[in-house]
């Protein structure tokens, strides 16, 4: 019983995930990123008194929030992997000794790092295409409405960053698998 309580403690604690200090850095930023969604609610109520209220709407507010809301949730993948808080198959990982645990998150990994290379190779290819005329001159892609905001290439370059952030993350995790000592006994909330 005495065990379960421990147990308890461990897996509220919001660093007990954290692995590694850009784990740290990234995870800290999602207090700072988290005002983006107020942010957007704001701009919203904005619109919608400005258009019902005083039947003058706003022509920037929808391409805002949609900006606003797409790069949060572009962010919330690396901040997700800094939480150790992705999708897992719990029932296979918390049947195998810390030796397997080990082995799966190498192997997991690994794969995890293909993925991320794939995507940030991707990620440049439409960026680049984002950024850049086809002579090569740097004009950022618009939106194509009156106000035509670059959003849609700030978001293309999001992706960029964040898969690349991503692989980073992936990377440190493999070492920190590869060094972890299997022979102290398992916590089962998350070995560290």
């Amino acid at each position: 019983m005495a065990d379960d309580v421990d147990i308890a403690a461990v897996a509220d604690d919001g660093d007990a995930e954290i692995r590694t200090g850009l784990d740290r850095v990234v995870s800290g930023s999602s207090k700072i990123l988290a005002w983006a969604i107020f942010l957007a609610f704001g701009i919203t109520v904005y619109e919608v008194i400005s258009r019902y209220v005083f039947d003058s709407p706003t022509f920037w507010a929808h391409e805002t929030t949609t900006f606003l809301i797409a790069a949060i949730f572009l962010v919330g993948g690396p901040i997700a992997l800094a939480r150790d808080k992705h999708i897992r198959v719990r029932m296979i990982y918390d049947a195998v000794s810390p030796k397997g645990r080990r082995i799966l998150d190498i192997v997991n990994s690994i794969i995890a790092m293909v993925f991320f290379a794939g995507l940030a190779y991707a990620g440049w290819i439409m960026s680049w295409k984002a950024t850049h005329s086809p002579t090569g001159d740097i004009r950022f892609e618009g939106t194509g409405t009156s106000w035509n905001p670059p959003t849609p290439a700030l978001l293309k370059m999001l992706v960029l960053v964040c898969v690349a952030l991503m692989f980073v993350q992936t990377f440190l995790h493999l070492i920190a698998a590869i060094r972890r000592d299997v022979s102290a006994p398992a916590n089962r909330a998350g070995e560290k």
